[in-house]
This record gives C-alpha cells, sequence and structure tokens, in this order.
C-alpha cells in the first residue's frame, strides 16, 4: 500500500493484518481520488471508519488542508498515527478514537469531503450517511466504499447519490448535495 501522488508520493504505508481489515485496493483509491482530484486542495476531510488512515493520508499528501480521522479501533487509529508520522502529515490530522454514531452526533466541525469505508459486513453505511450530512458543508461530497450489490439509500438528508463506480467486487458511491430548484448537481 502506498501512496498514489502528491508531497508523500510513493510513501509505503503500514496496515492492520487479519481478517478484521480490508484495506482500499489501489486501484479503488486511485479511482476514488480521480474522482474527486479537484475537490481537494485547501478543503477538511473526514476519514470516518479511518482503519490504516490511508484515505486521509492521501487527501492530505494531495493538499487537503486539514483531517479528521476516526476509528473506534485503538489499533487501528496506532497504525494511522504511524502512517502519519512516517509522510510526514501528523500536524495537519487528528485522530479521535470513538465509535462513528457516537462522534458524529456530538461533533461540531465541518466538512468538505468525507471518506467512508466502513467494514462490510457491519452494514454502518445506511446508518452513518444521515449522521454525516449535517456536517457537510456547502458543496461537500461524500465518498462511499462498499461491496458490490449492497444497497446504499439514494439520498441522505441533503444530500444525493450522484454516480457509482465498481472495481470487480468494490463499489464507491459519490454523494453531492440536492440541487435546489433552478440550480445544477456539479
Amino acid at each position: 500500500m502506498r501512496v498514489i501522488t502528491g508531497s508523500a508520493r510513493g510513501r509505503r504505508l503500514i496496515t492492520l493484518e487479519g481478517m478484521d481489515v480490508r484495506p482500499t485496493a489501489d486501484r479503488v483509491k486511485e479511482g476514488m481520488f480521480n474522482a474527486v482530484q479537484f475537490e481537494i486542495e485547501g478543503r477538511t476531510v473526514l476519514d470516518l471508519f479511518a482503519g490504516s488512515g490511508q484515505l486521509a493520508v492521501e487527501a492530505l499528501s494531495r493538499g487537503a488542508a486539514r483531517a479528521v480521522l476516526v476509528d473506534a479501533s485503538k489499533r487501528s487509529l496506532s497504525v494511522a498515527e504511524r502512517n502519519l508520522k512516517a509522510t510526514g502529515l501528523l500536524e495537519k490530522a487528528r485522530l479521535v478514537n470513538a465509535d462513528f454514531a457516537a462522534y458524529l452526533s456530538s461533533c461540531r466541525e465541518r466538512f468538505d469531503l468525507a471518506f467512508l469505508d466502513p467494514p462490510f459486513a457491519a452494514g454502518l453505511l445506511p446508518k452513518a450517511l444521515p449522521l454525516l450530512a449535517p456536517l457537510m458543508n456547502e458543496g461537500g461530497t461524500i465518498l462511499c466504499e462498499h461491496p458490490a450489490g449492497l444497497e446504499l439509500p439514494r439520498e441522505a438528508g441533503s444530500f444525493e447519490a450522484v454516480r457509482t463506480y465498481r472495481y470487480g467486487k468494490i463499489m464507491t458511491t459519490i454523494y453531492r448535495r440536492k440541487a435546489q430548484e433552478g440550480q445544477e448537481v456539479r
């Protein structure tokens, strides 16, 4: 697992071993970042279900101003912290050890870009999306990684699914704020 581009390009990242983790494959990560390449620089990013932190690291490497990494696992956050240190990006990040629902329910921050990549078997995306939507800035984007065949809600608060990409058994879905009367969705 490596950082694809930006200030930390080519840096090797570590991940937890075992069946409980499923790092985002490089081709999926590249596709996700290609879809939002002009929405990263100077933005505030949320990496919910952060795991090794590779999505936040990639966003920071590509110029995001700051990132919040949330995970319920202390072991995962320890790996994410090591990856942030190794890439020189730790000072732009905040690590939060919390359950996603508790964090989102008490969060007072707002985000421009959010990555959601929960454990697939847990079925957490439909629960997380409506909690996250109110925390997104105008023009914000939510990217979800999920198994092919999982039906995600068409809408989440003021956001709607606008595009889905398939990478074999993995899919990514992009949510953007619904267009108001007379506006165009980008």
